[in-house]
């Protein structure tokens, strides 16, 4: 179904393609319904939905067709699960090379300021990544009761660990960027941990990729958001590439927009 453009017109796509308000739909889309991105020949979208909690601890009942990237044909509004055991997957962006699917993950709490790593994955079609019952593959959370082994025993280990508690949010690819050697990698926008000493995140970083995958350590791009008391001076949500290769990133606690650009 086509919108028509207007300043005031906001489509939901919950309520377009599921029939219901994000508040309403048990099952399929949470308040966390997070990002949407189409296919390159504009056939499909796909979309990032949250799970309801953070180790299934409201019963799995409550978390069908959530921890999820849904696939939708935009032109018949059918819908699948095409990735599962994501517990709360945030920015999509494409490969420009192989023209793969990549998200980043928010993963659990309460296992200490060192566990579980966010991360980046490419995400393939029907895989499963291990939430609730395991992290970063086969890792058993023996909180999760009861288990599911068959489910542990095929997830698929994210490719890139970004660290514990970063609630790394946006990412984009480099393509296009006029920032001197970071254009071959990710950005990705880390909002920044609420429940971790030392705190980790509230920076923007570059990860370098090499044949399509990740390659190499993380570089910061924008950092020094934190002031010496610890207190968050800004906090980075989306990334996104302008028409003249610079950054932009959004800041939901200083309210702005930065633009990160190459020196004259």
């Amino acid at each position: 179904r086509q919108y028509p453009r207007s300043d005031s017109a906001v489509v939901n796509v919950s309520t377009v393609y599921f029939g219901a308000s994000a508040d309403t739909v048990r099952g399929y889309i949470t308040t966390q319904l997070e990002r949407v991105i189409a296919s390159a020949d504009g056939q499909h979208l796909y979309v990032t939905v949250g799970s309801n909690s953070n180790v299934g601890e409201n019963g799995m009942a409550m978390e069908e067709g959530r921890a999820a990237i849904w696939q939708i044909e935009r032109a018949s509004g059918a819908k699948r699960l095409f990735a599962t055991g994501l517990r709360n997957p945030n920015g999509l962006a494409w490969e420009p090379h192989s023209g793969a699917l990549w998200t980043a993950v928010n993963e659990r709490d309460e296992l200490g300021s060192d566990l579980v790593p966010d991360y980046i994955t490419q995400v393939e079609d029907g895989a499963f990544y291990g939430w609730p019952y395991s992290y970063y593959g086969q890792h058993v959370d023996v909180r999760v009761q009861p288990q599911n082994p068959e489910l542990v025993a095929k997830a698929r280990k994210p490719d890139y660990a970004l660290g514990p508690h970063t609630a790394s949010l946006g990412i984009a690819f480099g393509q296009g960027s006029q920032l001197p050697g970071l254009q071959e990698g990710l950005f990705v926008g880390q909002h920044g941990s609420w429940n971790r000493q030392p705190a980790s995140g509230y920076k923007v970083i570059f990860v370098p990729f090499k044949n399509g995958q990740p390659d190499g350590l993380p570089v910061d791009v924008l950092s020094d958001f934190l002031n010496a008391e610890g207190q968050a001076q800004g906090r980075p949500v989306d990334v996104a590439l302008d028409s003249q290769g610079a950054l932009l990133v959004t800041d939901d606690v200083g309210n702005k927009v930065w633009r990160v650009s190459a020196k004259p």
